[in-house]
């Protein structure tokens, strides 16, 4: 197949790291209809529009309870105050990730404590989440990075081991699974972002929590709306953080077409595996046994100190790529700069490239991808 060419032009065309476009196209009429019905209802917010999207994201996720949210990053934050999580407890997680998650911590009161990650998975080693427990531990929180779960048996067994909750950060992982258990419904609660770029993105802010524990889902409710059941009686300081009924509305459609679309992100990082395993130097993530990605980002180490060139290369040719993430958040001043060294991370952010991965990638932009990736690569 022919690689895409300017219309006007005839140039290659340019590759954009992520792009919407595609998926408005595909959905704008029911967008436009979700849109109308939502602002001639005149119920814009706790409405029948959210009632029925935590129904059927609960569904999706195999749980009995999705409660909506303002952002992924509310959803950690309640997460854990629904969980008992406060001042003078420890949770343990991941450096090499958004800083959300740590900001989640933080904003609940707790400590982050932060452990090492497989090198070739980019997920929490459990050897070093072990190592980093100590008494005043209360929680785990693993990140489902990139789309690929976290090793949930393991950090189960220790969390056993040790009396914590956990708490999974499925914020890139919608439609991911373990063992046949889809992510969202591996932990005691599980925070879901729906920002824009996310697998399932709404059009703006907008998050969610699942559980299947009746009386985690009802402290998450009331936490969200104030600490509040009823008018004028408050039960617990709370936060003003509800999904609205547009984002709801909007967000229902879109999850309709979510396995399709996530179907085709799996058939991109299949190509993609098949090629960049012969680059030298290049390794594509490693996917463990039992693991079905939802591939939110596809995300690759290159060796040899050559990262930024081969980027550099990629952006000379029009494609655009993004490293997640350059700075591990052990790292980042606010988050407490320079406690303790974590190699595995620490390398990482020196290696990672993510390649463009969005459903409506056609195969010429992706072979373009591949084209001028493998001369960077043999020419770096």
């Amino acid at each position: 197949m022919a690689p895409p060419r300017d219309s006007r032009t005839g140039a290659q065309a340019r590759v954009p790291f992520f792009d919407l476009s595609g998926e408005v196209a595909e959905d704008g009429a029911e967008l436009a209809a979700a849109a109308e019905r939502v602002l001639r209802s005149g119920r814009y917010v706790l409405g029948p529009e959210l009632e029925a999207f935590e129904r059927e994201l609960a569904e999706y996720v195999g749980v009995h309870h999705a409660v909506g949210l303002n952002s992924g990053t509310d959803a950690l934050v309640l997460g854990l105050r629904a969980l008992g999580v406060g001042p003078g407890d420890e949770v343990v997680t991941t450096p090499f990730t958004f800083y959300a998650t740590a900001e989640g911590v933080l904003h609940a009161g707790a400590t982050p404590v932060f452990a090492d990650v497989d090198r070739s998975t980019y997920d929490l080693d459990p050897a070093r989440v072990e190592e980093a427990i100590t008494p005043r531990t209360r929680a785990l929180v693993p990140v489902h990075l990139f789309g690929q779960a976290a090793p949930m048996d393991e950090l189960r067994a220790l969390a056993a081991e040790h009396g914590l909750a956990v708490l999974e950060d499925a914020a890139q992982s919608i439609g991911g699974f373990y063992r046949e258990r889809a992510c969202g419904a591996l932990g005691d609660l599980a925070a879901f972002s729906f920002y824009p770029t996310k697998n399932l993105g709404a059009c703006g802010d907008g998050g969610a929590l699942t559980t299947d524990d009746d009386g985690l889902a009802e402290r998450v409710r009331l936490l969200r709306n104030h600490g509040s059941r009823e008018r004028d009686r408050c039960e617990m300081l709370g936060y003003n953080s509800r999904l609205d009924e547009l984002q709801a509305a909007l967000l229902r459609v879109k999850l309709t077409r979510l396995e399709e679309r996530n179907a085709a992100r799996r058939a991109l990082a299949g190509r993609y595996d098949a090629v960049l395993a012969e680059l030298d130097g290049v390794f594509p993530p490693a996917i463990r046994a039992g693991v079905h990605p939802a591939y939110h980002q596809y995300t690759v180490r290159i060796g040899g100190g050559r990262r930024d060139r081969v980027r550099a290369a990629l952006a000379e040719a029009g494609i655009g790529t993004m490293v997640y993430y350059s700075v591990p958040v052990h790292r980042l001043e606010v988050y407490g700069a320079g406690a303790g060294e974590l190699p595995v991370a620490e390398a990482l952010c020196a290696e990672v490239l993510s390649l463009p991965i969005y459903p409506t990638l056609g195969e010429a932009a992706q072979e373009r991808v591949i084209e001028v990736l493998r001369a960077a690569v043999h020419g770096a």
